[in-house]
């Protein structure tokens, strides 16, 4: 089971908490190699390893150049931290395709062959390997790009079971998955499937039905970190509210090991540690109900409660809380404390209290019951934007800044140029 390349998910600490849950394999964030190329300190910070990470480690490039991806390659190779190196061809946001990157690469297999062979031909002495999707847009031609990818010689490709046009909607079509494998069964590359895998049951029964070599795990793992443990033991792990909480301590420990325990080293913290209990708010412990974002017990403990919550405000507060705390069972107090008090409390009623009012900045929380028992309906609101959607704002607002010439700072003040 292979650790997908998550933006912003698949930060060093986070990682570093997956390998202690058995994870053997496991992706940087993705790098664009002109900036990395460029000094880019974010972009060379993404080529450090775990210290615990001692199984295969790589990190994913977003390029459509065959000398920038060489010249990235090498790069690469120096910092002697990567075993092997992957190239984007799945990528649906703007900010990659707009560039001609990431799943545009789809449309155009003649020329994504053409810049792998030269990737593969240049021997840098790193294994290259190739993550695409079905398509580009609703045209499916995983069939015809992975006979190229394979005459190039990629040494494995993995395959999400969606077009780029879909992005994440619909289920994952891993019966053309299974076409592929069957395909390249008389080749060396290694095929590995990836979408929906959200259980080790779901590992194990896509391994099994389509033959894949592999598959690889994304929101799964951001769910629940021990889903590693789980695919090597084969046992579902139900842990309690106070075994989660130590387990979300020792990624805040490791947070402020990266970051460092001061206030540049927190703010640093701030963009990636609350980020994760969007996630982490999700795991429930009955097998049907993994994907739910709507809690239905009428007796839920005040941390489950809590632990559920999928207030971003409630996510912030509960990072703060597993920062400050000295050990699990003072964090287990404090977040007790926290949960049982009128600021959770109002929290609540301000978004599922009677009447279904709003507040809490319009943020979806679970649908736990009132003190009345009775299970509150979902409020009728527009989709929460993905994290992808969010990204692709950021960087076309950047983008517009930097045509009028405005640096950040300007930005910050108000678009002001000269003195104060």
């Amino acid at each position: 089971m292979i650790l997908a390349p998550l933006t912003r998910g698949c930060n060093l600490p986070y990682r570093r908490l997956c390998a202690d849950f058995g994870c053997k394999v496991a992706f940087g964030e993705m790098i664009y190699a002109r900036n990395l190329l460029k000094g880019d300190a974010v972009e060379h910070a993404r080529l450090r390893r775990a210290p615990n990470e001692g199984g295969l480690f790589g990190v994913q490039i977003a390029t459509n150049d065959v000398e920038e991806a060489v010249a990235s390659l090498k790069l690469i190779k120096a910092a002697g931290q990567i075993d092997f190196v992957d190239l984007n061809c799945g990528c649906p946001i703007n900010e990659a395709t707009r560039r001609g990157l990431g799943s545009a690469m789809l449309r155009n297999p003649n020329r994504l062959a053409e810049l792998v062979l030269g990737i593969v031909e240049a021997d840098v002495g790193i294994p290259l390997t190739v993550k695409v999707r079905l398509g580009a847009d609703n045209k499916n031609n995983v069939m015809r790009v992975s006979k190229e990818m394979r005459d190039a010689g990629a040494a494995a490709l993995t395959i999400h079971g969606r077009t780029a046009q879909q992005r994440y909607s619909n289920a994952a079509n891993w019966d053309e998955i299974a076409k592929v494998v069957a395909e390249s069964r008389d080749s060396d590359m290694l095929i590995v499937g990836n979408g929906d895998i959200l259980t080790h049951e779901d590992a194990r029964a896509k391994i099994e039905s389509t033959g894949v070599d592999s598959v690889m795990v994304g929101r799964g793992a951001l769910e629940k970190p021990w889903i590693f443990q789980e695919f090597e033991t084969g046992v579902r792990w139900n842990p309690s509210a106070r075994d989660r909480v130590a387990v979300y301590r020792r990624l805040a420990q490791y947070n402020k090991d990266h970051f460092r325990d001061d206030a540049r080293g927190r703010k640093m913290a701030s963009y990636f540690f609350p980020w994760h209990f969007e996630f982490l708010c999700r795991y429930h412990s009955s097998k049907n109900d993994i994907q739910s974002r709507w809690i239905d017990d009428g007796d839920m403990p005040p941390l489950d409660t809590l632990l559920a919550c999928k207030n971003t405000f409630a996510h912030r507060r509960i990072a703060d809380i597993l920062w400050d705390s000295v050990g699990d069972e003072e964090a287990v107090a404090k977040l007790t404390e926290f949960a049982e008090g009128g600021e959770f409390s109002s929290l609540l009623s301000a978004v599922i209290g009677d009447g279904g009012g709003g507040g809490g900045g319009g943020e979806e929380l679970s649908n736990i019951p009132g003190n009345d028992k009775k299970v509150r309906k979902r409020r009728s609101m527009k989709p929460k934007r993905t994290e992808e959607e969010i990204e692709q704002i950021r960087a076309e607002r950047k983008l517009k800044r930097e045509r009028l010439g405005m640096t950040d700072h300007e930005h910050v003040n108000g678009g002001r140029r000269g003195g104060n």
